[in-house]
């Protein structure tokens, strides 16, 4: 009688499918509780990190283990479904981390981007927001601006016909649009300062607009910066452009 039809399995097949499934559940559980627990202050961020890789460990274990009980099974409803399920968990939890880290090899380790390396914006007010083991506001010199260049040779000063008020009103509401807290907003010295928080880690960046009048126009620089860890990603540099993007469209320019 067919096994598909009575619904027995080798219990070894359905052993290594279902132990496939559960592994990767739990690869899931421990990437999202990465993060969760650092907002809760349960551990510390590289803490968190090295749960991201236990996690990609156990959805590689995972997809191997569900592959090889697929091969051995009688492919019974149950575990088609179980083994699926385990490989598609386990080869996202996999792919995830792995994406990580291509970004994070390709890219130089630093997390201080501006577009105007040779003077670039002062932070002021969230100089108070950062505790005693996050990096100081000052900028990270010439070796960093070297780095940035060669990465992110496109961030440069933007300059716009608009008046430096207008484009104050517009860099305010860009900043809202992208979601970050406004911080500090000084329109007689045209000077912005925000936050933003990441979704998974909440990890906090900190950005500052300068505007300065320049001609019949006006000329905008924006820095972004962390405040851990060594890497961040590309992410500043990519909220800048974002930044820049959305100040544009606020302006129609």
């Amino acid at each position: 009688m067919n096994a598909r039809n009575t619904g027995t399995e080798k219990p070894l097949a359905r052993g290594l499918v279902l132990v496939a499934l559960t592994l990767a559940v739990i690869g899931v559980a421990a990437g999202i509780m990465s993060g969760i627990g650092y907002r809760l202050d349960w551990w510390h961020f590289r803490t968190g990190i090295q749960m991201i890789k236990w996690s990609a460990y156990a959805g590689l274990l995972a997809l191997a283990l569900a592959v090889i009980g697929l091969a051995f099974s009688r492919k019974t409803r149950l575990v088609v479904v179980a083994g699926v399920l385990a490989i598609i968990i386990g080869a996202i939890m996999v792919y995830i981390p792995l994406g990580l880290k291509q970004t994070a090899d390709t890219l130089p380790k630093i997390h201080d981007i501006t577009t105007d390396v040779d003077n670039p914006p002062q932070f002021v007010a969230v100089a108070a927001l950062r505790g005693a083991n996050d990096h100081p506001v000052t900028y990270d010199g010439a070796e960093v601006a070297a780095q940035q260049k060669q990465a992110y040779p496109d961030l440069q000063p933007w300059a716009t016909s608009a008046d430096t008020q207008t484009v104050f009103a517009a860099a305010k509401k860009a900043l809202e649009n992208m979601g970050l807290e406004i911080v500090a907003a000084n329109d007689g010295d045209l000077h912005i300062e925000a936050t933003d928080t990441t979704l998974l880690f909440g990890y906090k960046d900190d950005v500052v607009v300068r505007i300065v009048e320049s001609g019949d126009g006006s000329v905008v620089d924006v820095r972004s910066k962390s405040r851990v860890g060594r890497s961040d990603l590309g992410e500043n540099a990519k909220r800048i452009r974002t930044f820049l993007l959305e100040l544009r469209s606020e302006l129609k320019d």
